[in-house]
């Protein structure tokens, strides 16, 4: 077997396929993103990248705050839907029967039906190109108590997540191993 080259591009699959939020409790919208993560640990900071044509790319940029809202398999529907629709035309909080929660740090809303909301402050806006990249600070995670274990842990299994690759949403499978098993001692190696 050989691998094929294909020129550059967004090929960097799969990526979480989240819920983004803004606005305040009374004017507010969705946007469905899949160019998000991680960038730092301390202090904690994400990133959303979005369009700058998009409706909610202005309410982001003048508020400087959003939260990120993972998506469920049950999820899945309002999570394309809210991809695809714009919001100058339409409330999706209301057509998906979506519920606004109140946040603790941000005046934006969350969607109560996603297990894990992520509240977040815009420190800095990276114009790359086709995107634009909002750093933020998170300033609050937010999980359903349904989802945390006996020992005070998001357990992810219980959520049925999902993800996003080449144009398509994927329910993430079971759980393999966690962080360092490949070294802790009374473990069977894995055979090659």
């Amino acid at each position: 077997m050989s691998k094929v080259t294909w020129k550059s591009g967004t090929f960097l699959y799969p990526l979480p396929a989240v819920m983004v939020s803004c606005g305040d409790m009374d004017k507010s919208n969705i946007i469905t993103v899949a160019w998000t993560g991680i960038i730092n640990t301390d202090p904690a900071m994400c990133y959303v990248s979005i369009r700058p044509s998009r409706y909610s790319y202005e309410i982001i940029k003048n508020t400087k705050e959003f939260v990120i809202n993972l998506t469920t398999k049950d999820l899945s529907f309002a999570t394309d839907w809210c991809g695809v629709k714009t919001g100058a035309k339409v409330d999706k909080f209301k057509e998906m029967h979506l519920t606004k929660e109140k946040a603790q740090f941000v005046k934006c809303p969350m969607i109560k039906e996603s297990p894990v909301s992520v509240e977040c402050r815009v420190k800095d806006i990276v114009e790359l190109g086709s995107h634009h990249m909002f750093v933020a600070e998170i300033l609050a995670i937010n999980a359903d108590e349904k989802y945390i274990d006996e020992k005070g842990a998001f357990d992810i299994s219980k959520c049925d997540l999902i993800a996003y690759s080449n144009g398509n949403y994927y329910s993430l499978g079971k759980k393999i191993g966690k962080f360092g098993f490949s070294v802790q001692k009374n473990k069977k190696r894995r055979k090659k």
